[in-house]
């Protein structure tokens, strides 16, 4: 009892000090709060996030302040057609000491930080993404045969364009994979653009305050993988992520006939982190199988991949997955 009771205070306390940070944030990244609460759940499992949205909508703003609030190392690197594996990671250079004697020196990449952002990351070749495969599901490098330890802790926020896709590489599967999320920004409203432009074209701006440190990062990190789970939940993330799988005895005829590939297990262990984040960034215990509704877009949506057919009928993977979570949920209340 004693334990439970330390572990809701730890919690409770915890959650105040999101409030804090979410605010701060806020200040420079205005309204967009759905936006910021994936961000910080990413973070808050230890995950990396792929932001899509279009030209101006301030994503690089977002990962530049949360560099701040978080009190992480942040490095940028701007993917280009003509970035090379080495540019990221590093590189081998042939020194000369001053008896003569000659010794290889790594000299560390832009990955070598504890927040990098990949600004256009589909505008790199897919050697180049590639580089990144190992360094975000083993938080380490490997370069002329020798293993080097990234930050701790490591995220990659990366950056994409939906629309511009001229001379762009797309993602692969197993990159898209270890993305844990994926957060679509989309055009403010009215009132919050408002406030945009009254904010930003002005003097001065608002400046963000550090709340965390990596070490207190690394403390939520744990503590989130400590909130229990109900049964319910943890039925209904299973229920929903084989649903979405063609192949599967529980998959409806509609989700065969749409989905050409569905989510792996990496989805599930997805799920289950994601909905404790957003229970503990709403200010509860525990989360609950509405959690696991919100969160099924941004887990799933780029772990599956559409027929040609469902396509060329106009169909679109949140509706898809929209129609699975209205089912499965159906059925949990039934049951």
């Amino acid at each position: 009892m004693a334990e439970a009771d330390a572990l809701i205070a730890e919690i409770e306390v915890l959650g105040e000090k999101l409030g804090l940070a979410k605010a701060s944030i806020t200040r420079r990244f205005i309204g967009q709060e759905g936006v910021v609460d994936l961000v910080l759940s990413a973070l808050l499992c230890g995950g990396h996030g792929l932001l899509i949205g279009l030209p101006g909508l301030g994503k690089t703003r977002l990962v530049d302040t949360l560099s701040t609030v978080m009190g992480l190392n942040g490095a940028r690197v701007q993917f280009t057609p003509d970035l090379m594996p080495a540019d990221i990671l590093g590189s081998e250079v042939l020194e000369t000491a001053p008896d003569g004697s000659r010794a290889f020196r790594f000299i560390e990449g832009p990955i070598f930080c504890q927040l990098l952002l990949a600004d256009e990351i589909n505008r790199a070749s897919p050697r180049t993404q590639s580089a990144l495969l190992q360094a975000m599901q083993e938080n380490s490098v490997t370069v002329a045969g020798q293993p080097h330890a990234l930050g701790v802790p490591f995220h990659v926020l990366a950056t994409q364009n939906p629309i511009e896709q001229e001379g762009t590489y797309p993602l692969p599967e197993a990159q898209l994979d270890r993305f844990l999320v994926q957060i679509d920004v989309p055009y403010p409203n009215r009132a919050t653009e408002r406030d945009i432009l009254i904010a930003t074209t002005g003097v001065q701006e608002e400046q963000s305050t550090n709340v965390f440190s990596a070490a207190e990062l690394l403390s939520a990190q744990r503590l989130l993988r400590r909130m229990p789970v109900g049964e319910a939940v943890v039925e209904t993330i299973l229920d929903l992520v084989r649903a979405c799988r063609p192949g599967d005895d529980t998959a409806s005829d509609a989700v065969k006939a749409s989905v050409g590939w569905g989510p792996g297990p990496r989805a599930a262990q997805a799920l289950m982190l994601t909905v404790r984040a957003r229970a503990l960034l709403d200010g509860r215990l525990a989360p609950s199988v509405e959690d696991v509704a919100a969160m099924a877009a941004p887990v799933l949506s780029h772990r599956m991949a559409l027929t040609f057919a469902a396509r060329a009928r106009g169909e679109s993977l949140p509706q898809v997955i929209s129609r699975v979570v209205a089912q499965i949920t159906r059925i949990e209340a039934a049951a």
